[in-house]
């Protein structure tokens, strides 16, 4: 690829008085710059949309889509910095100042980025004081009416080796910690929920089985990470707990997370138990808390489902949390993150209120932060359940394809954001080739949350894959009871079992979701079909007056408008089924 010219925001990073530390200490200065990166800056600078586009040395050069993303991101990292930096002298803190430009840059084949743009970003870095952000005026107009942030005027700066002089501005993320140390209490944590795993505690009194213990925590750490809507602390920094009694609260505070995990292991015999538990760590309340038993003869196969039922566990106990979390977080400051909690919270109701109150919350964290994949994709779902609902105004089919679109855009390698979308891609888009390929993608990324093996399940069902949608619900049912949207699961296994022609099981799925949420007027239709197949047309009339309820406005138009699968002669059975038991027209 040729080199390009585009219209970039660019941040630059670098440790204050690296020589310094490094000579004091380099062994130690090295681990913890390498921690800092892995566990803090990389995780946030993707979670905000951004790309790391080289080190140098001891600091970095990252390239966003938006400023407010850049901006966002650099504010989480020195807040969170300066609680990393509470209780430590001086002498042995790690701190950062960032430059922050808007401009023009040269992107090279290699993916490296050249130009004023870049020149700008480096020489704000150099200005900016510890633990601040500078932001040059071009920056600034980007950000002044869309955060709510104290920046300081500095006024017209000449910069070394930039022709004309620049505008500056800066923010500072409360004290500098060399300045003065800010209370803990006082400082707040990241915008999207952090992790730590601490080492197991090794109960078996046997110290051979340190090696199972230490391997688990490494596998949990390893799957959580893939989950992009929180990140995990690295086992580099949490392992430094191994062996010592711990105050969670300290933890936390130390970590700067929002979550602790931890747990133990004993053995007896052929036996193995493995407890876990997942505790806030402000509060040092208990989030969840589970025990695993196994035989120790497939000693590897044992790590393996103790560490999917881990996880899949802890993620929908997470979002439980973050959405109490949220709900209780004052309504005149709100963040995006927090509006979609919110509006996941609202999702699952199958209300029509509800559902267009959820959408509202989803638009307003989108007009935050306009790149917000997630975001664009749970609209594009809540856009479609009123599509399919027989809810929906004549702007939700639209709405519903162009927030996927743009969600698939943005999403990168948000698995959440990808399994969304996907499902939309092929229930309004028809697009089976797009959402395949995301739908996989996702998998591959997360296969163990229950969010995208779920909505993914869909979409290998839409294409005419019934067993591997199967595959997927099977794994969404067994990896979270808590679940607040559980009827999605089984409906889509009476669906793929009427695929593989098995209508009595079919029955069974689609009268369990049912039972879980009446409201779901797919679930009513796949019991139709159901009973249909079986020559139960009785049965199956009295399964659409109750459909009808629901969907009063519901017809066989309407059905073939979405006809959402790949399968031509499958939907004509599906309207056929529906045509017998009495749908209208």
């Amino acid at each position: 690829m040729a080199e390009q010219r585009k219209l970039a925001a660019i941040l630059a990073a670098d440790v204050v008085g690296y020589s310094r530390l490094a000579g004091a200490d380099e062994d130690r200065t090295l681990a913890r710059l390498r921690a800092l990166r892995s566990d803090l800056v990389d995780p946030t600078i993707a979670v905000h949309g951004g790309r790391v586009v080289k080190r140098t040395g001891d600091g970095a050069l990252a390239e966003f889509r938006s400023v407010v993303n850049a901006v966002r991101c650099a504010i989480e990292v020195q807040t969170a910095m300066v609680e990393r930096n509470a209780g430590l002298p001086p002498e042995r803190r790690i701190e950062f100042r960032v430059g922050i430009h808007l401009g023009d840059v040269v992107e090279e084949s290699d993916g490296d980025l050249m130009g004023d743009g870049v020149n700008i970003a480096a020489r704000l870095e150099g200005v900016a004081k510890p633990g601040s952000i500078c932001l040059s005026e071009d920056a600034y107009r980007q950000v002044r009416s869309r955060l709510d942030l104290a920046i300081s005027d500095l006024g017209e700066t000449t910069l070394k080796n930039i022709a004309d002089p620049i505008r500056l501005y800066a923010l500072q993320v409360g004290l500098a910690a060399s300045a003065q140390p800010a209370p803990v209490a006082a400082v707040g944590l990241p915008e999207r929920p952090s992790l730590a795993v601490l080492p197991f505690q090794n109960m078996s009194g046997d110290a051979e089985q340190d090696y199972f213990a230490d391997g688990v925590v490494e596998d949990i750490i390893t799957a959580l990470s893939r989950i992009r809507w929180f990140f995990v602390i690295a086992r580099n920094s949490s392992f430094t707990y191994k062996g010592k009694a711990v105050d969670i609260r300290q933890v936390g505070r130390e970590l700067g997370v929002r979550y602790v995990l931890e747990g133990s292991v004993r053995k007896a015999g052929n036996k193995v138990r493995i407890t876990g538990q997942l505790i806030e760590a402000s509060s040092a309340r208990h989030v969840w808390a589970e025990k695993f038993d196994g035989d120790l003869a497939d000693i590897f196969d044992l790590q393996d489902r103790i560490t999917e039922s881990i996880v899949g566990a802890i993620e929908p106990s997470l979002l439980s949390a973050e959405i109490a979390r949220a709900e209780h977080k004052p309504t005149a400051n709100l963040d995006a993150y927090d509006l979609y909690l919110r509006a996941w919270a609202l999702y699952g109701s199958m209300n029509r209120s509800t559902i267009r109150n959820a959408i509202e919350l989803l638009m307003a964290a989108i007009a935050l932060d306009p790149t917000y994949a997630q975001a664009k994709a749970l609209a594009a779902i809540c856009h479609g359940d009123l599509v399919q609902q027989r809810w929906d105004d004549p702007e939700d089919f639209i709405a519903s394809d162009r927030l996927a679109r743009e969600a698939l855009a943005d999403a990168r390698d948000d698995p959440i954001a990808l399994a969304f979308a996907s499902q939309i891609a092929a229930y309004i888009s028809k697009d089976y080739e797009t959402a395949l390929a995301a739908a996989d993608r996702a998998l591959a990324i997360c296969p163990n949350s229950f969010v995208v093996s779920s909505r993914c399940g869909w979409v290998k069902l839409y294409v005419g894959q019934a067993g591997e949608a199967v595959d997927c619900f099977m794994r969404a049912i067994r990896l979270s009871p808590l679940d607040p949207y559980t009827f999605n699961a089984p409906v889509g296994m009476a669906a793929a079992r009427l695929m593989e022609g098995k209508p009595e099981e079919a029955e069974r799925w689609a009268r369990q979701a049912l039972q879980r949420n009446a409201k779901f007027a797919a679930a009513h239709r796949v019991l139709i079909f159901a009973l249909v197949e079986q020559a139960r047309v009785e049965d199956a009339r009295e399964a659409l007056r109750k459909m009808l309820i629901v969907s009063p406005d519901y017809t066989l138009s309407h059905f073939r408008r979405l006809a959402p699968f790949s399968d031509r002669a499958f939907n004509e059975r599906f309207e056929e089924s529906l045509r017998t038991a009495g749908l209208p027209n």
